[in-house]
């Protein structure tokens, strides 16, 4: 008797093909009335679980307001704030652009609590492994400026040739969301002032509910296997060379 299988469902089919319709509607719409019907009838409850979703996914449940739901209004907010920017001429779906839009807000808005976490958390395991911190000071750059310049576009590429090939390089799906969530940091380090090795733990924790020995396990995949190495031979060549061919 062949296996049933049973048909995968959508994650996200409150936010379909319709929504970025209405979204391009509203933007390209002069009338505020009628504006106001499209994001009521077909845009906000699309923006609603999209945040209820990221909010429960990544647990963004550390929070300075005292119902979720509030943290939610925030977010959906902000995404109004920025859907007329939203261009599907250049390739990007409605659903991924304002997912990436409200998980990098999460992220930011968070900052504060995170800070205070920071001072009364005890992680243990961190403090066996210095070199997760991720600081200038402490990198290969020394801080000199030229170096800081290079570790920043090496920082974009691996970024990028993770992204690519998170699957290949992590089959397991938690290991996946671990390096995602660390991948995510990175891709924030600008706008984040925290980077000390029990800040990085905690806001990886905070989007993946692991245990801080996997979240280790993985840096050190990262960091000991493809970070290190093909950095330093970066700075010895002159151009970056990442062993996509042994992942495809």
């Amino acid at each position: 008797m062949a296996k049933k299988t049973r048909k995968k469902k959508s994650s996200n089919n409150y936010f379909t093909q319709d929504t970025e319709d209405a979204i391009v509607e509203y933007n390209n719409c002069d009338d505020s009335d009628v504006r106001s019907r499209l994001y009521e009838r077909r845009i906000h409850y699309p923006f609603f679980k999209l945040t209820e979703n990221i909010i429960h996914t990544y647990k963004f449940y550390h929070t300075e307001v005292d119902e979720l739901e509030h943290l939610q209004h925030e977010v959906i907010t902000f995404l109004l704030s920025k859907i007329h920017k939203f261009d599907p001429t250049k390739g990007a779906k409605a659903y991924s652009y304002f997912g990436t839009i409200a998980k990098r807000y999460l992220i930011l808005s968070n900052q504060k609590v995170y800070k205070k976490k920071v001072e009364k958390t005890q992680v243990e395991e961190v403090d066996k492994y210095d070199k997760f911190s991720y600081t200038i000071e402490n990198s290969p750059t020394g801080g000199d400026p030229y170096y800081s310049e290079k570790l920043s576009k090496y920082m974009d590429e691996f970024i990028d040739y993770h992204t690519h090939y998170l699957y290949e390089i992590f089959p397991n799906f938690e290991d996946a969301q671990i390096a995602d969530a660390i991948l995510e940091i990175f891709r924030q380090r600008e706008n984040i002032n925290i980077f000390n090795k029990k800040a990085l733990y905690i806001y990886i924790r905070e989007m993946v509910d692991v245990p801080t020995p996997k979240i280790t396990k993985v840096a050190r995949i990262m960091y000991d296997e493809i970070f290190q190495p093909n950095y330093l031979f970066y700075l010895s060549n002159g151009y970056i060379d990442f062993p996509q061919k042994q992942y495809l």
